[in-house]
């Protein structure tokens, strides 16, 4: 595996075990992006990481500067990503403290700036997303779990919504029907710029609440966060392996 980056989510703004060595603010033709890219080591292996909400978590989700992000990554040497997803739960294999590996994703948002090939360059290029993650870095992820002895759903399929307002009830009813099994916020346009980049993209999602409608209460930031701890030990096992894997 070659240079692998890490895209933190809600819950990692930083990662608790990486050793810092530098972080450098990048020039994009796209503009800024979240934060500096650090470059640090995880497990003795060196990493990328970018916080994509920012340092202070204060970027909602579409008003994140996906295009910078990635473009900024693949300067900096990254040949794999790693994106992580605080997610909600869905159908019934994916409830609270779940991770999983995604394998497909459907695309709700609108309004962002989704491709590379926006017309500036006076190219058009159609990528194809028929399998929108990279298989050869699922697989790790999967079996980095296997090894370590955490539970992971190694499908699913991941409704990337608008944001940052949470779902209704009746719109969860609708991806249900879509055949999602998670909603996140942010997980488009990542996947796909990913791939116009030639990055190798996977999603480690893990579930910090059941969705709107799923559990028979409303769902608070207090469930959330408490939910976001549970998993934060595994999550950083699992990107310690990872990043150990090549």
């Amino acid at each position: 595996m070659g240079l692998l980056a890490i895209i933190g989510g809600s819950g990692f703004k930083s990662l608790p075990d990486l050793e810092l060595l530098d972080a450098r603010q990048m020039e994009t033709p796209y503009g800024a992006t979240s934060a500096p890219v650090t470059r640090g080591r995880l497990g003795g292996e060196a990493v990328l990481f970018i916080p994509r909400h920012g340092p202070a978590h204060h970027l909602p989700p579409h008003r994140i500067n996906y295009r910078a992000n990635l473009w900024a990554l693949r300067a900096s040497g990254a040949e794999h990503v790693v994106g992580l997803a605080a997610v909600g739960g869905i159908t019934p294999s994916f409830g609270p403290t779940v991770l999983s590996v995604p394998d497909q994703v459907i695309d709700y948002t609108y309004g962002r700036e989704h491709t590379l090939y926006d017309g500036a360059s006076g190219e058009v290029e159609h990528v194809d997303l028929t399998d929108p993650y990279c298989g050869a870095l699922r697989q790790s992820l999967l079996e980095v779990c296997a090894r370590n002895g955490h539970a992971v759903v190694d499908h699913g399929t991941y409704g990337a919504t608008q944001g940052p307002r949470l779902e209704t009830a009746a719109e969860i009813r609708r991806y249900e029907r879509d055949g999602c099994d998670i909603v996140g916020m942010t997980g488009m346009p990542e996947a796909s710029l990913a791939r116009e980049l030639g990055l190798c993209y996977a999603s480690l999602a893990f579930v910090v609440n059941w969705a709107a409608g799923k559990s028979g209460s409303i769902i608070t930031m207090k469930e959330i966060e408490e939910n976001l701890a549970l998993c934060v030990e595994r999550v950083m096992s699992v990107l310690t392996a990872v990043a150990g894997a090549r």
